[in-house]
């Protein structure tokens, strides 16, 4: 069965209610191009990978996670627990970005552990998603796996950079 694609009034209220990781998102996204621009004629790897950090996990997956978990969320999702989730995610990337340049690896790892539970929040919000969303779903569901299994392999190399 097929279903429509319109954005309801619903929708709209869901994704006010996740307006906090869109903004830090967005913010995010611009910072990480703002950095990018400001360190292109003299490019080092730190600096290339911060940008890239913030502009694709802190920026883009975080208005990419926010909009589909509002979009699958059949009641509007608890504001303490979107907090929460917005919180660890946050603090978890300024950790990993933190401690990936200050050579830190056990802040790298702290950040990866909030990043996780940040993941595990969202998932859990979305276990029984609205009806009609499936491209969505399968959205969302592609990019927290992404997310998760590439977690590890960020602190792995972390620690290979530290070394």
């Amino acid at each position: 069965m097929r279903t429509s694609a319109r954005v309801t009034a619903a929708d709209l209220d869901a994704l006010r209610i996740v307006a906090p990781a869109l903004v830090i998102g967005s913010v995010c996204v611009v910072a990480g191009g703002l950095l990018a621009a400001a360190t292109a004629s003299h490019p080092a790897q730190p600096t290339t990978w911060a940008s890239a950090y913030l502009v694709l996990v802190a920026g883009a997956s975080q208005v990419a996670l926010a909009t589909c978990q509002a979009l699958l969320a059949r009641r509007p999702v608890p504001r303490p627990l979107l907090l929460t989730q917005v919180l660890a995610w946050n603090v978890g990337n300024v950790a990993v970005l933190g401690g990936t340049l200050s050579h830190v690896t056990a802040l790298v790892d702290l950040g990866g552990i909030l990043l996780v539970i940040a993941l595990a929040i969202a998932g859990g919000l979305t276990l029984r998603p609205v009806q009609g969303r499936t491209v969505t779903l399968r959205v969302f569901r592609g990019l927290v796996a992404l997310l998760v299994l590439s977690i590890p392999i960020g602190l792995w190399l972390a620690r290979l950079g530290a070394s």
